[in-house]
């Protein structure tokens, strides 16, 4: 069995490698090549966490497994990561444990890859302005991922807490776009691409301050309850997903299922448009909209790398069970 720590993923695993391995399992997902098994998310009554497994098969990548763990809102005054996970491999051949690789880099990796993937397949080709929503530790892995994606000319930010914003200028900086800090109206009003990443139980994001032609990827909703768009803009767009059974249980469009606005024939799986099934984008005036729920086949794609590129640079630690 290989054990790949948290700063072994740090050193093999890239953005380049997490793109290409959410891009090809959300595609084997809509082939039907991969399926996710139910998810279980619990409030364990303790320390304020959530607590639970994905898992799935991908029978095209052979990647068996699960990943457990959760959200710690406590985390971040201890100097920890407030997301906390570990991902099993299994041998799907036997079912032996394979490999235990570290979830919490990989976690901001692979959501980040997953809105970069939404990006490239979704996003005007000539957006110029990307809007960050949130400045947690995940934002600064979405921007630097959809960075990459387009031609950006400047960063618009903003956050709950405004004191937080310093990380995403100093990432903003690094990568040489100019940064701004902005209220909600004038990021919707100047953005081409917005990445919202909060944990929010209400909107922070209304359909009367986004313009036509914006792409908005929505990647932090993963639980019943939670929040971050106003349903009548989820309701407007044109609505992709990881996948829709999660989106519309745990996910962004969660509300406007329950309130009527659209049904699940109205959301089409990202794979579709990445196996070039559905068109994606049909015109510039229309807004695009990615829930970016967060499947356990993800974690599994960037663990098998992890552990593959681990293994073949003789940085992964070999045990016996």
């Amino acid at each position: 069995m290989l054990i790949v720590t948290e700063d072994v993923c740090k050193q093999v695993i890239g953005r380049d490698d997490a793109f290409v391995a959410v891009e090809s399992v959300f595609a084997a997902m809509a082939r039907g090549d991969a399926y996710n098994f139910p998810v279980i998310r619990e409030a364990i009554g303790y320390a304020d966490a959530l607590y639970g497994f994905k898992s799935g098969f991908d029978k095209a990548g052979l990647s068996l497994g699960l990943k457990s763990g959760g959200y710690w809102p406590g985390n971040m005054e201890k100097g920890l990561t407030n997301h906390q996970s570990t991902i099993f491999l299994f041998d799907p051949d036997t079912g032996q444990l394979k490999a235990l690789v570290g979830g919490n880099y990989l976690t901001a990796v692979r959501t980040a890859a997953s809105s970069s993937v939404s990006i490239a397949h979704l996003a005007r080709k000539d957006a110029s302005v990307i809007g960050m929503i949130g400045a947690g530790h995940q934002s600064t892995f979405q921007l630097r991922a959809a960075a990459e994606q387009r031609q950006f000319e400047k960063v618009v930010a903003w956050n709950f807490h405004p004191d937080m914003l310093g990380n995403l200028e100093k990432t903003a900086t690094e990568i040489g776009l100019p940064f701004e800090a902005v209220d909600r109206e004038q990021l919707g009003a100047q953005a081409d691409v917005i990445i919202s990443i909060t944990s929010a139980h209400e909107p922070q994001l209304m359909k009367e301050w986004v313009k036509p032609g914006t792409h908005i990827a929505c990647m932090g909703t993963d639980t019943k309850g939670k929040q971050e768009i106003d349903p009548a803009l989820i309701a407007a767009s044109t609505v992709f997903t990881d996948e829709i059974e999660q989106s519309i249980t745990i996910g962004e469009t969660q509300h406007a299922i329950a309130s009527g606005l659209i049904s699940s024939s109205d959301i089409t799986t990202l794979g579709e448009v990445i196996n070039k099934t559905h068109p994606g984008r049909t015109s510039d005036d229309e807004i695009t909209l990615f829930d970016g729920t967060g499947v356990g086949l993800q974690d599994l794609a960037v663990a098998s790398t992890a552990a593959r590129l681990a293994e073949e640079q003789g940085k992964a630690q070999v045990v016996e069970l």
